[in-house]
């Protein structure tokens, strides 16, 4: 059975009425709640009141349409690491558009991306409100709650930024009536000002937040300052701010390398040494799940127990060298015998599945026991890697990369220029970090999509458009001309 996970309760369901949504007519679901009456904030004035409004966020990242089915959509399938895959009939409601890059402003993924990470982003920003008020709570414990929810809102933010670009800018929670605030909630702002953004928050999480080693018991999985600091130089590499990124992942210490690759993605392996920062889900507790996340990548057809989406491509399977011990802990096939002992049925539907998303305890349940892996030290050794080799630090670079390619059994780079070790870098990128969503993004902003995506059943990345994704439609209409759309869509 799974422990020492964090309590996660729904804040709306705690506050029994409390606090009631208004506005649901509006697309961006970052509606206010009603305010609060002196009676109301009493019932949450302690500890357990204050946590739970972080909880609450926290709770935001199990749901279907923030963690599950359009976000293996739009950083997996999209890439040239996944296919549609499940069966040729079923097409996922929008994934064989994805797989194709025939996406639109009305593709269904995009809608639910955009507004399950403002959903979150609202639960954060009443957090904020709300938890300075709480006076009764240890003044310790809300400080370092405060620096949770600016952690939290600082990784949607980011998602939002990755995805699309610029994006409304919502800092706080609007005030009912106000046009001020419904303006702030369907005005763009550029890309720019929603990463200053993000640095502030992780900067002041930063100042905030405990090592990870201080919390226990159902506190494990908490963000801590080395998440934070983790994140601010995965941050700062996106924007190419080199020596940042370098003095960032500096400052993430404490953690090392999982000695065996597919442990990391056993329930033993969850909040280990390497973990820096992952979503927490549990099959046995009830609402504790991501919810279908094993089920929905799973073996399909005879013998199977899932949907079969997004699985492995064969360019993929072939990108990793004999002997690299991380394809076989990433991609389970037909005949498979798994770490418990479980096959996957020669006849199953597709050739390849994803095996970082199989829980073994509840391998065909709705509510699994699997975490996804979001910030690992692997990942920080290799954005210190990229950052100095673009700094012209290439021999200082090379020791970094070369620990995740030991760990993986395949040696040392034989790359020595700066463009074959950046070069060497990307991919190892890719063979770490496969179906841990950051291979779309990284292809796209080193420059590689148009060339990967050609390679991958000669799909069109439209240069110039596809660099980020649609607005939802549905958005772009409701803003009334205060947003415009993305160019090309």
């Amino acid at each position: 059975m799974k422990r020492n996970k964090i309590l996660i309760v729904s804040l709306m369901l705690l506050a029994a009425g409390t606090l009631t949504q208004s506005c649901k007519d509006e697309f961006i679901d970052v509606s206010p709640s009603e305010s609060m009456t002196v009676g109301d904030i009493e019932k949450f004035n302690n500890n357990d009141g204050a946590t739970y409004f972080v909880n609450s966020i926290y709770a935001k990242f199990l749901d279907w349409n923030m963690s599950t089915f359009a976000w293996i959509g739009v950083t997996s399938i999209v890439s040239d690491d996944a296919d549609k895959g499940s069966s040729s009939g079923d097409n996922g409601s929008d994934k064989d558009i994805l797989d194709a890059l025939n996406f639109t402003a009305t593709t269904p993924s995009f809608k639910e991306l955009f507004a399950s990470n403002y959903q979150g982003i609202n639960r954060a920003n009443q957090a904020l409100l709300y938890i300075p008020q709480l006076d009764k709570a240890d003044p310790a414990l809300r400080a370092r709650l405060i620096g949770e929810a600016k952690f939290l809102r600082a990784f949607m933010y980011f998602t939002l930024v990755k995805s699309f670009g610029g994006v409304p800018l919502v800092d706080h929670v609007p005030a009912p009536g106000s046009e001020d605030d419904k303006k702030m909630q369907l005005t763009r702002v550029s890309k720019e000002q929603i990463y200053a953004f993000i640095e502030k928050d992780l900067q002041d999480a930063i100042a905030a937040l405990p090592g990870k080693s201080t919390y226990t018991g159902n506190n494990v999985g908490r963000a801590s300052v080395g998440a934070a600091h983790a994140l601010l130089a995965k941050v700062y590499l996106y924007q190419k701010k080199w020596q940042l990124a370098v003095d960032e992942a500096n400052q993430v210490a404490g953690y090392s390398l999982t000695p065996e690759f597919i442990d990391i993605y056993k329930v033993t392996g969850e909040n280990n040494a390497e973990s820096i920062f992952e979503i927490q889900g549990s099959g046995a507790v009830s609402g504790r799940a991501i919810q279908q996340y094993t089920q929905v990548q799973s073996p399909r057809g005879t013998g199977g127990w899932g949907w079969g989406f997004a699985t492995p491509t064969q360019g993929l399977y072939d990108a990793y060298p004999d002997g690299d011990k991380r394809r076989d802990a990433t991609i389970m096939h037909r005949g498979m015998s798994l770490y418990d002992n479980r096959v996957v049925n020669i006849d199953a539907e597709n050739k390849y599945y994803n095996y970082k998303a199989y829980s073994s305890a509840y391998y065909d349940q709705a509510s699994t026991d699997t975490n996804i892996r979001y910030l690992r030290y692997a990942e920080v050794l290799l954005i210190k890697a990229e950052a100095m080799n673009e700094l012209g630090q290439t021999s200082a670079a090379i020791p970094f990369l070369n620990e995740v390619r030991n760990r993986a059994g395949i040696g040392v780079t034989p790359a020595a220029s700066q463009a074959d070790v950046r070069a060497d870098i990307w991919k190892q990128r890719r063979l770490e970090l496969a179906f841990e969503h950051d291979r779309w993004f990284d292809l796209v902003r080193t420059g590689q999509a148009a060339t990967a995506m050609a390679a991958d059943g000669g799909k069109v990345f439209k240069v110039g458009t596809h660099e980020v994704f649609p607005l939802p439609q549905d958005f772009i209409m409701e803003a009334g001309g205060l947003s415009a759309q993305n160019p090309g869509y």
